[in-house]
């Protein structure tokens, strides 16, 4: 059997958006503010990130950008295989890596012994089913999570979808048809939005389907700004864009009408950051903060939360203070960053780079 031979010009990766690259470490720095501040402060009306969250929504705008941009003129010519293993070269090492880490702070986190409650086959499955990222929400512990170990994995889930789907259908589509599916998928938001009262779901099995809403409009939009070339070239640079984008999580949190700003933030605020940040120039002396924050944001994003875990089940065994929780998150923030870098440079960069150059040695003839 004669498999199809790829150039390799075709798996080459096409030079980057860079300040979207920063803004997506920045995004990626608030959802891990935002996860501790939500424990720490249950109610988000008095919570200052409180929409935070928002940030997935942003991540999956700017994945439908940048997904477009760096396939849609090539993936005719690699096919669906070699696609499929790019997007596992890209996203899956992390997905192990914050499985494994997840199993280690369910085994081992001081404040509980949720092992004991589970048994050896239950949580190896739990375990299987995070590494091959298959949604199992069975842990009432952890408000049933579709992912109990490493709770962000749930936004993987829909990227894979997302990203399947485009390799199958949505390359081939035209703005003439891409405009319609992002006015339904705005209907759908703003449904949910009413529903819930907010964009905070897809996370878990009761919420499922608030997920599918979510990176339906927001991945859709990416791929319609790039296709009908809503770049807006700007002069506002890594700072204005970062103050931009921070406004987005901190316009504070109001019940009352949460159904409502929240559709507007999603619906027409992110897509403009992302339009602005694909046309904002990088000045020469925040290259290295932006350069760093583009490595570090997915490893953060993807090895923080069982962390987190532990975080929980301190504050509801030991139940500190709030004075005493200022220091211990700032200081959680700033460890994690350092954690999530130091995997980037040792773990995830590596191992992404010699499997993409097996991927390329395989390419070079064919393979029967």
């Amino acid at each position: 059997m004669q498999e199809r031979v790829v150039d390799a010009a075709l798996l080459k990766s096409k030079p980057h958006f860079e300040i979207l690259d920063g803004l997506r470490g920045l995004a990626a720095v608030v959802v891990v503010i935002f996860h501790f501040m939500e424990i720490a402060i249950a109610d988000y009306n008095n919570n200052f990130v409180a929409h935070g969250y928002l940030a997935v929504d942003f991540f999956f705008c700017l994945s439908g950008f940048v997904i477009t941009y760096a396939y849609d003129s090539r993936i005719a010519g690699m096919g669906l295989k070699t696609f499929i293993k790019l997007r596992l070269i890209r996203l899956q090492p992390l997905v192990i890596i914050g499985s494994v880490l997840g199993l280690l702070t369910f085994l081992f986190d001081p404040f509980s012994n949720l092992y004991a409650t589970y048994g050896f086959i239950q949580s190896a499955l739990i375990f299987i089913m995070s590494v091959f990222v298959i949604p199992y929400p069975v842990m009432p512990e952890r408000f049933f999570n579709l992912f109990s170990l490493n709770a962000p994995s749930w936004s993987l889930f829909w990227e894979y979808v997302a990203n399947f789907v485009y390799a199958t259908i949505l390359f081939k589509a035209t703005k003439k048809l891409l405009a319609p599916l992002v006015l339904l998928a705005a209907f759908a938001i703003c449904y949910v939005a009413w529903n819930s009262n907010n964009l905070a779901g897809g996370w878990g099995g009761p919420n499922f389907f608030d997920g599918l809403a979510r990176i339906s409009f927001s991945f859709l939009m990416g791929m319609l700004i790039f296709r009908s070339r809503w770049i807006i070239k700007n002069k506002l640079g890594l700072p204005g864009m970062s103050v931009l984008l921070l406004l987005a999580f901190l316009i504070p949190y109001n019940d009352h009408w949460n159904w409502l700003t929240e559709p507007v933030i999603v619906i027409f605020y992110l897509p403009l950051l992302v339009s602005l940040g694909a046309g904002a120039s990088l000045a020469g002396n925040h290259q290295k903060i932006n350069k760093i924050s583009g490595n570090i944001s997915y490893p953060l994003y993807m090895t923080h939360y069982p962390f987190v875990w532990i975080f929980l089940t301190y504050v509801a065994v030991e139940k500190p203070g709030i004075t005493h929780l200022t220091w211990v998150i700032p200081v959680a923030v700033i460890l994690l960053i350092a954690f999530a870098y130091l995997v980037f440079k040792f773990l995830d960069f590596p191992i992404r780079r010699y499997l993409t150059e097996k991927l390329k040695a395989a390419q070079t003839g064919n393979i029967s």
